[in-house]
């Protein structure tokens, strides 16, 4: 069972190619991961119950309503999935890769539901929470920016530090998007996390509505 949601649940799916369908494993060899990251957010809508279903287009749209740049977007998805997914490497740039899994999913839920009305995107932006995320990751900023440093090695084309743009997604988007990737990323790049801060990610978790799976499943705790 997974408690991750939207486009964290995305990325988790990354890094669990072992899992994929049949159909999503062959479209990944024959045409690629874009083609096979589409097949997987239709799925999303069939795996994962409404609420968390609904999560994802709602992160899409958080993203592509937003000012953010799409090198800043690219940097934190690259970060929350260990750099095995880059829709750059396949030359197709993040708001337009973001457009075909908004596409893929809205064609799956109107598949399911012909009358489906897509969430507003409902961007969380309290500024308390927002700075308790931001404080959050300066907990772990130097290990996590020492990971992605390492991880970048494995991947061809230039980026910019994971921590700042995660820091832009918390403060540009919505805090509860960029505190998700944020802890795909330490999932991904297997970083330590001691006591107390794992209490205190749990204790930020709940003021976002998670469930403690969703915060302490994968992580790597000392």
């Amino acid at each position: 069972m997974t408690y991750e949601t939207g486009l964290s649940w995305l990325s988790e799916q990354c890094g669990e190619m072992a899992d994929l369908l049949p159909a999503e494993l062959d479209c990944l060899v024959e045409r690629g991961p874009v083609s096979a990251m589409v097949l997987i957010a239709e799925r999303s809508v069939s795996e994962l119950d409404g609420s968390a279903a609904l999560q994802l287009g709602r992160d899409v749209r958080r993203l592509l309503d937003s000012v953010l740049p799409e090198e800043t977007m690219r940097t934190a998805w690259v970060g929350s999935t260990d750099h095995v997914f880059d829709p750059c490497k396949e030359n197709v740039a993040p708001r337009a890769w973001l457009k075909r899994i908004e596409a893929a999913w809205l064609s799956a839920e109107f598949r399911r539901a012909p009358g489906f009305v897509p969430p507003a995107a409902d961007p969380v932006t309290d500024d308390a929470l927002r700075a308790a995320v931001l404080r959050a990751m300066g907990w772990v900023a130097a290990d996590l920016t020492l990971a992605d440093e390492v991880g970048q090695q494995f991947n061809s084309l230039p980026q910019t530090g994971l921590v700042p743009a995660l820091e832009q997604v918390v403060v540009h988007v919505c805090a509860d998007l960029g505190y998700r990737l944020f802890l795909r990323a330490m999932k991904a790049y297997y970083v330590a996390v001691d006591a107390s801060s794992l209490d205190a990610f749990v204790a930020l978790g709940k003021r976002f509505g998670y469930p403690d799976p969703l915060v302490e499943e994968g992580l790597n705790q000392r």
